[in-house]
């Protein structure tokens, strides 16, 4: 298999995203940068890529790179190939079926138990990111997409005030790795996914407990049948 190779680096860094919102060390920003790029299918499972080509890629030196994708290899999500670099592995349906119903577990009776308990001031500060949400699915910008989906996700379980919890979750979401988005672009599928979060928070903040489980089931079902799906 072709190793991918650098170009010259660009002379200006792009901004790299920081998933879920948070402050970041720069080694961290650039472990979700290289995450992101996995979840948008711009990395693809099989392919290997050398430290410097991600480099020039994402404006940063190599040293960075190389020190991410150590961490990511820890996660399970890369392999390393002496003297040629990294390969992105490949997740199956099994595990990604294992992924979606742990999140289930977690996430859905979570968020439905917030429709009772969540100030109404906290949920609605998530609405700037529902927002985002829509408008990168009408863009077909799907790193912005994923900052601002991990962004509300997270936040959203954060109500719940248990760290572990969102950690929990902030790693299933990462070693799922929804494969193929730019497909359902496309397919012009992603834009109503997208629109379940404004309904979700609305739900939310009516308190509306039966609605909520409906539409995080229907969500989450939606992760795993439409996205996962095409890798």
């Amino acid at each position: 298999m072709a190793v991918q190779r650098a170009s010259a680096p660009p002379t200006t860094a792009p901004d790299l995203p920081t998933l879920g919102g948070r402050k970041s060390s720069y080694r961290e920003r650039v472990v979700d940068a290289l995450r992101a790029a996995m979840i948008a299918g711009e990395l693809r499972p099989g392919e290997v890529y050398s430290a410097p080509t991600l480099a020039a890629r994402f404006g940063v030196s190599a040293t960075p790179v190389r020190e991410a994708m150590l961490d990511l290899a820890k996660e399970g999500l890369v392999d390393t190939v002496p003297n040629k670099g990294f390969r992105v592995t490949a997740v199956s349906e099994k595990q990604l079926d294992e992924y979606t119903q742990i999140r289930a577990l977690i996430e859905i009776p979570t968020v439905v138990g917030l429709a009772g308990s969540a100030d109404p001031v906290s949920l609605e500060a998530l609405r700037p990111a529902t927002r985002e949400i829509v408008h990168a699915a009408v863009a077909g910008d799907l790193i912005a997409y994923v900052e601002a989906d991990t962004r509300f996700h997270l936040g959203l379980l954060a109500l719940a005030g248990n760290a572990h919890l969102v950690e929990v979750v902030g790693d299933l979401r990462g070693r799922s790795r929804l494969y193929g988005l730019t497909a359902l672009v496309e397919a012009g599928r992603l834009l109503a996914s997208a629109q379940e979060h404004l309904e979700l928070l609305d739900a939310l903040v009516d308190r509306d407990k039966r609605a909520v489980r409906e539409i995080m089931t229907r969500h989450l079902g939606h992760v795993r049948g439409l996205w996962a799906a095409h890798d």
